[in-house]
């Protein structure tokens, strides 16, 4: 039996692997300072013998180290992070604490501990690679780096690169795209979808950031967040030992997301434009064919399939809740 520790293991995207990896058979020990993610996303695993949770900052090291001590974990899927592109412009020292300092000491404890294999989530869409023509970034392009946090993803990725070699561990960098679904605050990168549907539920306008030259917005690879955690179990198994794009390949503006909304929740509110935000990227979509050479991931969820699925989880809540 394995055991994986995921760090912001109840976040977004942590609480469902952490679902997944107890539904294959794992031993899973989540770690998370309750910062964004909440106990109410691992309600489906609390009382199961084979999960622990710790609430815990991964910038404390010492209590970091004492879990790894306790349960000495095979596997770790380093998802905590800063996340948000306009909060690492205005706090950058913030976002180098707990994008770099709380990495290293995840590190540190996976060397000491003699981790095995090292899953570290970056950013493809803040690292999208300098393309000509406005093609697909892969992962040997030169990456923007046009805000702190894609420095600090960037920086982690060759931190972990480095310590792979000296600890002996496996490891898989995976450069996320857009990932959205249940479970997704209106905060950070990824955080346009439940804007929108936070506005659409409560009948407020939406606004649209845009550029002279692209007036439907700032264009995304959106990746619905159950492909993503298949990409991470086949990772699991088989490690890359270098960097995986995790995109759809399909390039896809913001104001189509907001007509696809619409039309799913059967609403015509209006959107405004506005300038865009500092540090962001115009246009990202990500070349995955790595992934898919490596272990035959790709993503299998349209936006319009994965879209609706979000609306019945909601509905389902919705209902749940009367």
């Amino acid at each position: 039996m394995s055991t994986v520790l995921i760090t912001g293991g109840a976040g977004f995207i942590g609480s469902h692997l952490t679902e997944s990896y107890l539904e294959k058979g794992y031993e899973v020990v989540a770690v998370d300072n309750l910062n964004s993610g909440t106990l109410g996303n691992l309600g489906n695993v609390r009382g199961n013998p084979m999960f622990h949770f710790y609430e815990t900052d991964i910038r404390d090291a010492e209590a970091l180290f004492k879990i790894f001590d306790r349960h000495t974990p095979d596997i770790v899927s380093h998802h905590a992070a800063q996340k948000s592109v306009p909060y690492s412009m205005e706090n950058p020292v913030e976002d180098a604490n707990k994008n770099i300092i709380g990495l290293l000491n995840v590190i540190a404890a996976a060397g000491r501990f003699r981790t095995r294999n090292f899953l570290y989530v970056s950013s493809g869409g803040a690292l999208s690679g300098q393309t000509e023509g406005g093609g697909a970034s892969r992962e040997d392009d030169i990456p923007q780096l046009a805000s702190p946090y894609a420095v600090t993803k960037y920086a982690g990725e060759n931190y972990v690169r480095i310590y792979a070699s000296k600890f002996k561990f496996d490891y898989s960098i995976l450069r996320y795209a857009n990932i959205y679904g249940p479970r997704q605050i209106s905060d950070g990168e990824c955080g346009v979808i439940p804007i929108f549907i936070d506005n659409i539920l409560s009948g407020r306008q939406s606004v649209l950031t845009t550029y002279p030259d692209m007036p439907r917005g700032c264009t995304r690879d959106y990746v619905y967040v159950g492909d993503v955690v298949d990409a991470n179990l086949l990772l699991t198994e088989n490690p890359a030992n270098r960097i995986v794009n995790i995109g759809s390949g399909e390039e896809t503006s913001v104001l189509d997301i907001y007509e696809m909304l619409q039309k799913i929740f059967g609403t015509s509110l209006p959107i405004v434009t506005s300038a865009p935000r500092q540090g962001d990227i115009k246009r990202s979509v990500l070349d995955s064919r790595r992934i898919f050479d490596l272990n035959g991931w790709s993503a299998r969820t349209s936006p319009e399939q994965g879209l609706t699925l979000l609306k019945k989880h909601i509905s389902a809540l919705g209902v749940a809740k009367e």
